[in-house]
């Protein structure tokens, strides 16, 4: 299942305050039906606690972060020295 392209009336606001609401012994909170959509959320999320505050993202998202990124090339040792060689090809430049 591949995720919706946001359109106009998807397009989720930057910031949404969202109300601590009361749900049976629990509490929670109710997510918009537009972020849902957005985000192809339909069964499960993630939680991340980060050093900024908490990710919510949804559970069939594998992408990396930027850290788990820059850690697994890292790992990986990639050699990036024919980076500057690479995009002077003048490729960019060209349409397609």
């Amino acid at each position: 299942m591949s995720r919706p392209k946001p359109n106009a009336a998807q397009k989720a606001p930057s910031e949404i305050e969202l109300k601590v609401v009361q749900i049976g012994n629990s509490r929670g909170v109710r997510l918009p039906k537009t972020v849902l959509d957005r985000y192809a959320i339909t069964d499960a999320l993630v939680l991340e606690a980060r050093e900024e505050g908490l990710l919510l993202r949804n559970k069939k998202d594998k992408r990396l972060s930027w850290e788990d990124t820059y850690k697994e090339m890292a790992r990986e040792r990639e050699d990036w020295s024919d980076l500057d060689t690479t995009t002077a090809d003048g490729l960019d430049k060209e349409s397609w």
